[in-house]
């Protein structure tokens, strides 16, 4: 009986060939790019839960409550006080990854931007899967190393590299083991990993540390199954009071599980997802898997009266509904498994250009269980839309309602399809609209003014190496002598580079009027003499600092928004403000500048100069001259620091940087609709094929009797455009709300105008029009006699 169904079910493919292929393609694309959502929301929603016991992983949080800050980091020895004070943990670990240590390997010195320093216990802690050798002399060798097979092969070319030295900063370390490159669900994408104790072999920098006011590691605790996390968190807390003196400090535990979610913290190392985003994308799937499907149910209930006659036919040979609708089902089965087919074919071939869209590393793992669970519940989904109705539609079927144009469900057939189209179309519209509003905001971003100039600045980081007696003389000859280069129009140095000011204090500062209670959160750049000039800000009051002169050592320049959240009074200029300790004067206002991503809102900041901070070199370079300046830092690097790694970029590239994950969901947004547009359109070119096939004789009386072929067109085409232009109506307020909550995340945002629907609406009615014009102008065109040739 099955094998009669599929032999049945070919039949009927093959016999509609151009239905057969819509159905085909639209399921099969509409597929493959809900698999590759589904692939993106499960890596994210999965985040970091691969680890034995995940759910007893947690990792300490730090509370600042008279500043109000939250921290991932945490003293040093908590781990170590913890071990020894609370029973309830099973494990602890400890990780440090803001050194960027310099790699040598044949001469050839890089920084490891991934590059951790961790307890000899994170391996137990966490699961890595070992490719060559242990941990077993790792936890015991401060002078050992542990690389990820990308960095072995980068090093070594191969993942045998156990044994093997690598140079280090100053010393020598022996490769004890290679495991796996993390997957793309970890937070943990560290490429190498260095004993804790390596680190902390530097007795001022251990001494630094081991005070519990400084929060400089990120410590994750494993609690016992038993253990009462509550109870142990007031546990945690007391120690914690303990050891501070009760200076307002707490911690929370979080959840390994939830840490990728996270939003409340002041910085983070690690990259963190968007929820709402997910959510989003969640939705697109969904839609674009119900669009695809919609063309398999329009297409086959728009055939249901050329059906009548098989279905009377089976029914007075005594098929029962059952029958019936197993038939069908199996149909549908036939589509939807063809259909897996395909997108199986397309998802192996279109991952890369998926995994450079999203910057992450999804494999076509063949026996990869979320791979199969992705796609299973995929063609699950478009099996179980594609078959329940149709199927009782057709099982349900009565001669009499062929007449009356019904479906089971008694509803109007025409209608319910109209209302299908209606709904593919507003989704096409409504990524049209956020592909437009999203690259408008991309666009306000690049041309938005920041304030200060980025273009043709090369900026690169001191080596760590420097020593710090004689760090300012040789920042000053490295100055002086990049200065002396034609291609170079200028240098300034500062402490951290000026398009992502990441370094904040509270209750470091001090003026007249200031209410004791009031410590605001303000941003601090360490910047020199020249700072102003080479990045061309622009001062709204006083002046900027003069070189060489030793009163502004203490003097400080704010910005405007600091003069009006500190509630500075006029005059600004020479009036007292204490800085950590330095008691100076306002020596200048500089106009705001966007020293953050335009996400975050520009708030108070100070400028003061300590050589002691300085880091990062800014070289503005001359028009045309990019190559030769770039060569020329090169040369000098190689004459002051030889040996040392120089990492150099330009800061529109670092800018961009800000706005990766913006520009990938823009991307992503872009390909998914045209996609939807794609899908909604080949189901209404086979609508608009079977319409007028159905009403080739009704078309061909009306061109015999006088009808025009624009007459005919606007007679088969304008119900189609009426749906269209109803799908624009719907589309375009869901669009605004949408985009709108979309746009919250900016603190600087263009507005959301009329004109971007009309264009929206402009594209998709014109695509629309086009496809319905193709067929229509075919059947206003064609020979009357061929139709009316039986009659």
């Amino acid at each position: 009986m099955l094998k009669s169904y599929f032999i049945t079910a070919w039949r009927s493919l093959w016999k509609n060939k151009v239905a057969g292929a819509i159905n085909l393609i639209g399921l099969s694309v509409g597929m493959t790019a809900a698999v590759f959502i589904f692939f993106w929301v499960h890596n994210e929603w999965s985040f970091d839960d691969y680890h034995p016991d995940s759910n007893n992983i947690y990792r300490v949080t730090t509370n600042l409550k008279e500043q109000g800050w939250v921290w991932e980091t945490s003293p040093l020895l908590l781990a170590e006080t913890l071990k020894k004070e609370v029973p309830e943990l099973a494990q602890t670990a400890r990780v440090f990854d803001g050194n960027m240590p310099v790699f040598n390997v044949k001469n050839s010195p890089v920084y490891d931007k991934n590059c951790a320093y961790v307890d000899g216990s994170w391996f137990d802690l966490f699961h890595y899967d070992f490719l060559d050798g242990s941990t077993a002399a790792f936890a015991n060798d401060p002078n050992s190393i542990i690389l990820t097979a990308s960095d072995a092969i980068k090093y070594f070319g191969t993942t045998n590299a156990t044994g093997k030295i690598i140079h280090v900063d100053s010393a020598d370390l022996v490769v004890q083991g290679v495991v796996k490159d993390a997957p793309a669900n970890s937070s943990f994408q560290y490429t190498s990993f260095i004993p804790l104790a390596n680190l902390l072999r530097n007795e001022k920098r251990r001494k630094s540390d081991e005070d519990w006011g400084n929060a400089n590691y990120i410590t994750f605790i494993k609690i016992r199954p038993t253990a009462d996390v509550n109870l142990l968190q007031k546990k945690i807390n007391a120690i914690v009071a303990k050891r501070t003196g009760g200076n307002g400090t707490s911690i929370t535990l979080l959840p390994l599980k939830q840490m990728h979610f996270e939003t409340a913290l002041e910085n983070s190392v690690y990259r963190h997802g968007n929820k709402n985003t997910v959510y989003i994308f969640m939705v697109l799937a969904i839609m674009l898997l119900l669009i695809a499907c919609i063309n398999y149910v329009n297409l086959t209930t728009a055939k249901a009266s050329l059906r009548a006659k098989e279905v009377g036919v089976r029914k007075i040979v005594g098929a029962g509904r059952a029958q019936l609708f197993s038939q069908f089902v199996v149909e549908a089965l036939l589509v939807s498994g063809m259909a897996v087919l395909i997108t199986i074919l397309l998802v192996r071939f279109c991952l890369p250009v998926f995994n450079k869209l999203t910057d992450k590393h999804f494999s076509f793992a063949i026996f990869s269980a979320s791979l199969w669970s992705i796609i299973g519940f995929t063609l699950l989904a478009a099996f179980v839309l594609n078959s329940i109705y149709p199927a009782l539609a057709f099982s349900s079927f009565q001669p009499l309602n062929v007449f009356r144009g019904l479906t089971a469900l008694n509803i109007k057939d025409s209608f319910f399809r109209k209302v299908l189209v209606v709904f593919q179309f507003v989704v096409s519209m409504l990524l049209i609209c956020a592909t437009i509003v999203i690259y408008r905001q991309m666009r306000f971003i690049q041309q938005t003014n920041l304030g200060y100039n980025k273009s043709q600045v090369l900026s690169f980081m001191l080596p760590l190496t420097v020593d710090v007696n004689t760090k300012e003389a040789t920042i000053q000859t490295v100055k002086n002598e990049l200065q002396l280069k034609p291609a170079i129009q200028g240098v300034t140095i500062a402490n951290q580079p000026i398009e992502n000011i990441g370094s904040y204090s509270t209750g470091a500062a001090d003026w007249d009027g200031r209410d004791s209670s009031f410590k605001p959160k303000i941003a601090q750049l360490s910047a020199d003499a020249d700072f102003a000039k080479i990045l061309k800000l622009q001062m709204a009051a006083g002046r900027w600092f003069r070189p060489e002169s030793a009163t502004d050592r203490d003097n400080v320049i704010l910005n405007e928004t600091a003069i009006n959240e500190l509630h500075i009074t006029q005059p600004y200029i020479g009036k007292r403000f204490t800085w950590k300790g330095k008691q100076g004067q306002i020596i200048g206002v500089v106009k705001d500048f966007k020293y953050k991503s335009l996400h975050d809102k520009t708030g108070p900041l100070v400028v003061f100069q300590n050589p002691a901070w300085f880091r990062f070199f800014m070289v503005r370079v001359a028009p045309g001259q990019a190559t030769q300046g770039v060569q020329d830092v090169e040369n000098a690097w190689r004459h002051f620091f030889p040996g040392a790694a120089l990492d150099y970029h330009f800061l529109d590239d670092s800018f961009d940087q800000l706005y990766k994950a913006d520009k990938q969901t823009a991307s992503l947004i872009l390909g998914f609709a045209i996609i939807a547009i794609f899908i909604s359109v080949m189901g209404l070119f086979g609508l608009i094929s079977f319409t007028a096939e159905q009403k080739a004789k009704e078309i061909s009386i009306r061109k015999v009797l006088g009808a025009g072929v624009i007459t005919l067109i606007q007679f088969i085409t304008k119900d189609f455009l009426r749906l269209i232009g109803i799908a624009v109506i719907i589309a375009s307020p869901l669009a605004w709300m949408a985009m709108d909550r979309w746009l919250q995340g900016f603190a600087y945002r263009i507005n959301i105008t009329g004109w971007m629907f009309v264009i929206a609406g402009g594209i998709t009615i014109s695509i629309a029009l086009l496809t319905v014009s193709f067929q229509a102008i075919k059947a206003a065109i064609a020979n009357p006699v061929k139709a009316l040739r039986s009659e």
